[in-house]
């Protein structure tokens, strides 16, 4: 295994942990929207962005956004782990004067926008492409959508306006774990023929395994994949991936870890509580 791959995996376990510690003391939920993200997160933030913990405001930094702004847990583990805040705020996730909140809050550094209404990533990542493309800055915005916020219109207009302002600065990755907060997206609202949908608004469109770090680090790596348009990158997930009892548990979107159930969790990803 090269090293940058397994520098990711062992990230993505370290994060998950902290994930699930969180959600167990703070008894709060989307522990599972979490987990699905987890390893895009990490290879983002081992191999791909551009960013600097001790400057996290320069100018040329790639942008995150992650538009499912619920999955904040795990976003906050990776920001804490590259050292962007110290390890210790994370015990105090979801608290009284907490800067880290239950949903992603700008506040934090290393955070480029609040996010946790759904539907208002993409577009205020589209604000950010286009104004560095007008800059004419070296920037790349990156944004992180769940399946279940593609059922919001606001989510299509800015599809839409980044296909014919040609982005190409702007990477789009739909975390698709194919359950949202009711039931399956097939069940709520069905996105099929989802790539061709991308495609037919004028994205270079790609379908990777989100949980195959190899494969997301050598798509990653490539972006923009169009030199003319910008690239959706639709990724194939489990809901809970890494803990055997959540994986593709709907219960999980909602449900936070008792200290039993957390015990066996980190036990899995070779941790102790």
């Amino acid at each position: 295994m090269p090293a940058e791959t397994q520098l990711a995996e062992e990230f993505s376990a370290r994060i998950r942990a902290h994930a699930l510690r969180m959600a167990s003391r703070a008894n709060s939920a989307h522990i599972g929207s979490s987990l699905s993200v987890a390893d895009i997160v990490s290879v983002l933030y081992t191999q791909i962005l551009r960013v600097d913990p001790v400057m996290p405001d320069w100018p040329d930094r790639d942008r995150l956004v992650l538009s499912k702004g619920h999955a904040t847990s795990i976003l906050y583990a990776a920001l804490a782990e590259r050292g962007f805040f110290p390890l210790d705020w994370l015990t105090e996730y979801c608290t009284e004067g907490s800067k880290l909140l239950a949903h992603v809050s700008h506040h934090v550094p290393g955070v480029e926008v609040s996010t946790g209404s759904l539907g208002h990533g993409l577009p205020i990542a589209c604000g950010m492409a286009l104004a560095a493309k007008r800059d004419g800055g070296r920037s790349r915005t990156f944004v992180v959508l769940s399946d279940g916020e593609l059922d919001e219109g606001s989510c299509w207009e800015a599809i839409l306006f980044a296909g014919h302002n040609r982005l190409s600065n702007l990477t789009a990755i739909i975390d698709y774990n194919k359950i949202q907060s009711f039931g399956t997206v097939k069940e709520v609202l069905d996105l099929d023929p989802l790539a061709a949908k991308w495609e037919a608004f004028h994205w270079h469109t790609v379908e990777v395994d989100g949980h195959d770090h190899a494969q997301l680090e050598e798509t990653l790596s490539r972006v923009p994949l169009d030199a003319d348009r910008p690239t959706a990158i639709i990724a194939h997930t489990i809901k809970g991936k890494g803990v055997s009892f959540m994986e593709d548990r709907l219960e999980w979107h909602y449900r936070p870890p008792n200290p039993s159930q957390l015990e066996q969790a980190l036990k899995e990803l070779g941790y102790s509580s």
